[in-house]
């Protein structure tokens, strides 16, 4: 896997650590919690145990791209890791798309941020392998 893939991989990551700590650690103070439409504390309370499952699902996620390059660094498994990464990565990308298709426009830009380091990651690769 070359170095632009792993680089848009592990953007992919950080910023799915960073969704993680917005949903699952984060989420009631009322910066967070507004921005995945909650208005008030209460409303926000009613979302809570969802969005703690939600940040742990991009959590694990994140993970899979943080373990697939480390094995791709120091147990010599390429084929593996490779596979693990680019997994993490469509599973990261089929998300936004998910999200984009069911917010509509108004979840354009979490869509793209949530989504453009895993498609570049993906598109590095397929670069990657085709030249």
């Amino acid at each position: 896997m070359n170095m632009y893939t792993q680089a848009f991989a592990m953007l992919a990551a950080f910023v799915h650590v960073y969704i993680f700590c917005m949903e699952s650690l984060w989420f009631m103070q009322p910066k967070i919690y507004s921005k995945f439409g909650a208005s008030s504390a209460e409303e926000a309370e009613h979302k809570r145990l969802f969005a703690f499952n939600q940040g742990f699902y991009n959590l694990f996620l994140a993970i899979g791209v943080f373990l697939g390059i480390t094995l791709m660094h120091f147990n010599n498994s390429d084929n593996v890791a490779t596979t693990l990464v680019l997994f993490s990565c469509l599973n990261m990308f089929g998300a936004a798309l998910v999200l984009y298709f069911s917010g509509g426009q108004k979840m354009l830009k979490p869509a793209v941020m949530q989504g453009i380091f895993p498609l570049l990651a993906w598109v590095s690769w397929l670069i990657s392998i085709i030249s």
